[in-house]
């Protein structure tokens, strides 16, 4: 928690009581509230070169997703409903009312931003505008599947595979395990500074192992199942969506991001930015620029 002090100077830590399971977010800034959303094998650290920065212009909330960081790591159960996108993000709506906020900014990178889809297709009266960082739609992705993204995506296929056998391979060696995910990117390690990667290391548990491993395995079942009834249904993502993604990322290299949102939402604009997968760390003051364009802070 001190680390987090320094990385996010001026903001405070709450936790939050979202229906049993502990959120754990930092808070600062004035202005619109404008939520962050992080994605694996990281935390709320991801945003803490952004953050600091948008935080003259809005009430920025960066939360710890469920199984993730300082935030709960609820019980399992066979169709890992308890991390389906739907219930992770049931946790942020909750953070967000409990400080006040019905209605908010929202962006995510990486399977923060899988969360924040679901949530935004499941509470749109919640979400004023949307930014999604380096993702397709985890359905478009899944059913678009081939060499090459299996080959640069290994751990969707490994991380799916029954418990305990991921969660003990990578629980023999977590560190290494984190160096080799996070580092085999176009920028390599040089994003990740010693504050941000201490906090990294710090939260990746064995029980944080456990409960990404079945985030993604909810992303490979019972997601796909709310995903393809809201297809079905024709439910789309109503609020405008700006969609970033990395020049030098897989993203770029396997899919349409712009086409492959529009299917999914009504309102879509965005662009690649110079950077790998880790669009944050790699490039904050592009993203912070962004945002403060899109959202339209006062």
């Amino acid at each position: 928690m001190v680390q987090q002090s320094v990385l996010f100077p001026g903001f405070r830590a709450v936790d939050v009581d979202a229906g049993g399971v502990r959120v754990h977010a930092v808070v600062g800034g004035s202005g619109p509230p404008l939520l962050l959303l992080h994605g694996y094998p990281q935390t709320l650290a991801i945003w803490h070169e952004v953050a600091p920065r948008l935080a003259g212009r809005f009430t920025v909330v960066a939360a710890d997703l469920r199984g993730y960081g300082d935030s709960g790591k609820p019980p399992t159960d066979a169709r890992h409903e308890p991390y389906s996108k739907r219930a992770m993000a049931r946790d942020p709506v909750a953070l967000m009312r409990s400080l006040g906020h019905e209605r908010f900014f929202l962006a995510g990178h990486d399977r923060g931003a899988r969360v924040a889809h679901r949530l935004a297709m499941d509470h749109p009266e919640a979400v004023l505008r949307l930014a999604v960082l380096d993702i397709a739609p985890t359905l478009a992705m899944y059913e678009q599947t081939d060499m090459a993204f299996a080959r640069a995506y290994w751990h969707w296929f490994f991380l799916i595979q029954p418990a305990p056998f991921p969660e003990t391979l990578i629980g023999a060696d977590p560190g290494f395990y984190l160096r080799k995910k996070m580092g085999s990117g176009s920028a390599g390690m040089a994003p990740f500074t010693p504050r941000a990667w201490a906090e990294y290391e710090r939260c990746f548990t064995p029980e944080a192992i456990h409960a990404s491993c079945e985030d993604y395995r909810a992303a490979a079942a019972i997601d796909l199942e709310h995903d393809r009834a809201d297809r079905e249904a024709g439910r789309r993502i109503g609020c405008p969506l700006l969609v970033l993604w990395g020049a030098h990322g897989v993203i770029e290299r396997c899919f349409d991001p712009i086409a492959d949102w529009n299917r999914v939402a009504a309102d879509v604009r965005g662009r690649a930015l110079p950077a790998g997968h880790y669009l944050p760390e790699e490039v904050p003051g592009l993203v912070a620029e962004e945002f403060e364009g899109f959202f339209g802070g006062s």
